[in-house]
């Protein structure tokens, strides 16, 4: 068998280094920023900052678990170490529905702002521009990587550009223009709304700041994952604190809190304050990049949680395929389709369905970095803080204070009527994700499976194949080879198939090096297996099949042609082959007798 594929590591340190500064930078920030300042006034970079804190703080505890076990490639594995497995189950998830939802919202915004220039169907333009991202996903992650390190790169410029044109402006390094920060007091305050609507706006301005954490999953598919997640965990206060906190005090600064030119979008109305020709045309065209970036980047995110998920036997399995270039097809494919479905949504049903699925979405984030949080607190407690590359600071205190300003967002969601629908209909999501993994739990014990062993009548076979995996050395399966083969004299031949899930690579491997130690570990039980038999002068060949059984079955019998099969597997309750029926299955296509032999215990660790 030709070696599984697996995730290529073609990131580069440059796309790393852009994805980790343009991350957080999403197009709420160019266009809601402005409504964020009309409801707080000019103090609402504060907001900004006391937002951008939690944010760090979420960071800091993710990168400090993130570089203890880099190999894993999903935050969600450490809700699930610490919480157990409905918490990696609800992180992974959620998160991947979050996404999905996100992608087909920034679709349509990404429709709206062509609108600008080309006089065509919102439906149509959207569908457009998921296509072309669907497209970039699916080439290779190289593709997606240099698609996001551009515009990434055109989003941090505008910003940049932003800001030393602004301190310039405001300064009075400016032609006509002096030193003047009146804009801050002159219109009712500094806090026109009470000091309470710079708490309050945290709830709206949290949203726009989602995204930091996309590079540790990105990281995984680069040679050097603990160096770059390093970077992206050590660079996010500064990029929150330029790109957010101070953009946001030079707005305040250069515009009144109360105008009306804040609303379609604070930075033009800005840049045309300045005197800044053609600003319409050049920040539409960054907020098209800034919804590209967050499209492109939001499928990448979706697609790898769903890939991880199926490693872990909580999604369909065929979702962990991967092409010749490395790329996750199916999983790519499948939040695709979601995303195309949400954008048809807001076609046909703007304001009842696709309403619903953004409601559904609004408060999830919030429960992942909750459960992120959690993870941390509790992992930090079990492992101490031996050999951490990054420590969160002053533990547990700030973790502590990291939870709480979490909960305290989900309870001022709660008090405000505005966002309220959001907070339940998430709370609905999770419950709804919750149920789905009890469900799952109990399918394994549920299967009906005739477990007693059917072999042939005599105990001269003459070429025998056998299918295992877990259990390939477990003594229950010798014991049957000797049985079925009293003379000794039966050639055989061993197929184990190289499944993420039966080796328990899945278990603690990330998405990039699943393929690669899932294909070691087999081998390495395939080699002892062919070395036990062969040390009994049994004649004995092998070979590592396809991921699933049946497949490598049917690969195994069209090349060795037996007169007898074994399939030996774990207990109904911990079979994963015996949930797909891979036993009853086998006896339907194969006119030769199949024995199934049952093992209570897996192959030892050391294979």
């Amino acid at each position: 068998m030709a070696t599984a594929p697996e995730l290529h590591k073609g990131l580069k340190q440059r796309q790393l280094t852009m994805i980790a500064i343009g991350g957080v930078i999403g197009a709420g920030l160019f266009v809601g920023s402005g409504v964020v300042i009309n409801g707080a006034g000019p103090g609402a970079f504060i907001t900004y900052a006391i937002t951008g804190l939690l944010i760090v703080l979420v960071m800091r505890m993710l990168g400090e678990m993130a570089t203890a076990n880099p190999s894993t490639g999903s935050f969600a594995d450490y809700a699930r170490n610490a919480l157990g497995g409905w918490a990696g189950f609800s992180v992974g998830w959620l998160y991947w529905y979050f996404w999905v939802i996100v992608v087909g919202f920034e679709a349509v915004a990404g429709a709206t702002v062509l609108n600008y220039w080309f006089d065509a169907p919102l439906w149509l333009l959207s569908l457009g521009l998921m296509a072309l991202m669907t497209i970039t996903n699916l080439f290779s992650v190289g593709a997606f990587g240099e698609f996001e390190y551009w515009f990434a790169g055109i989003k941090v410029a505008a910003i940049v550009i932003f800001i030393v044109l602004g301190a310039c402006y405001v300064l009075g390094f400016w032609p006509g223009r002096s030193m003047d920060f009146s804009n801050l007091t002159a219109h009712g305050g500094f806090f026109p709304s009470g000091i309470g609507s710079i708490f309050s706006a945290v709830v709206v301005v949290i949203f726009s700041m989602v995204g930091a954490e996309i590079a540790t999953i990105a990281a995984a598919e680069s040679p050097d994952p603990v160096k770059a997640i390093t970077k992206s965990t050590n660079s996010v206060i500064l990029r929150i604190a330029l790109f957010f906190v101070c953009s946001l005090f030079l707005l305040a600064v250069i515009l009144p809190w109360n105008s009306t030119e804040l609303g379609a979008s604070p930075f033009v109305s800005a840049f045309d304050r300045m005197g800044i020709p053609f600003a319409g045309d050049i920040m539409n065209a960054v907020v098209l990049t800034a919804v590209l970036s967050c499209l492109n980047s939001g499928l990448y995110t979706a697609s790898r949680m769903l890939f991880v998920l199926a490693a872990r036997r909580e999604a369909p399995l065929a979702l962990i395929r991967v092409n010749s270039r490395g790329v996750p097809v199916a999983a790519i494919l499948f939040s695709s389709v979601v995303g195309f479905l949400c954008v048809i949504a807001a076609a046909v049903s703007p304001d009842t369905v696709f309403l619903f699925l953004l409601n559904s979405s609004g408060a999830i984030i919030l429960f992942v970095y909750l459960l992120i949080a959690l993870s941390q607190i509790i992992l930090r407690r079990r492992s101490g803080d031996a050999n951490l590359k990054i420590r969160m600071w002053l533990f547990p205190g700030l973790s502590i204070i990291t939870v709480a300003g979490i909960l305290a967002v989900l309870v001022q969601m709660g008090v405000n009527p505005e966002v309220r629908p959001q907070l339940i209909l998430s709370l609905l999501a999770w419950a709804i994700v919750l149920a789905l993994y009890f469900i799952n739990r109990r399918r394994g014990g549920s299967v009906d499976v005739d477990t007693t062993p059917q072999s042939s009548e005599t105990g001269d076979a003459h070429r025998v194949l056998v299918l295992a995996n877990e259990t390939v050395s477990a003594e229950e399966l010798l014991n049957e080879l000797r049985r079925i083969d009293r003379s000794g004299k039966a050639s055989y031949f061993v197929c184990v198939p190289a499944n993420p899930v039966d080796t328990g690579q899945a278990e603690h491997k990330g998405a990039v090096y699943l393929w690669e130690a899932t294909t070691a570990a087999a081998q390495e039980r395939l080699d002892h297996t062919l070395a036990t038999l062969r040390a009994e002068n049994l004649d004995a060949d092998g070979a590592l099949g396809d991921y699933r059984p049946l497949r490598a079955l049917a690969a195994a019998v069209a090349n060795f042609t037996p007169d007898q099969i074994v399939i030996s597997t774990l207990p109904v309750e911990s079979s994963v082959w015996l949930r797909n029926d891979v036993v009853d299955r086998a006896r339907a296509l194969y006119k030769v007798p199949v024995t199934h032999v049952v093992s209570t215990h897996p192959a030892p660790a050391a294979l």
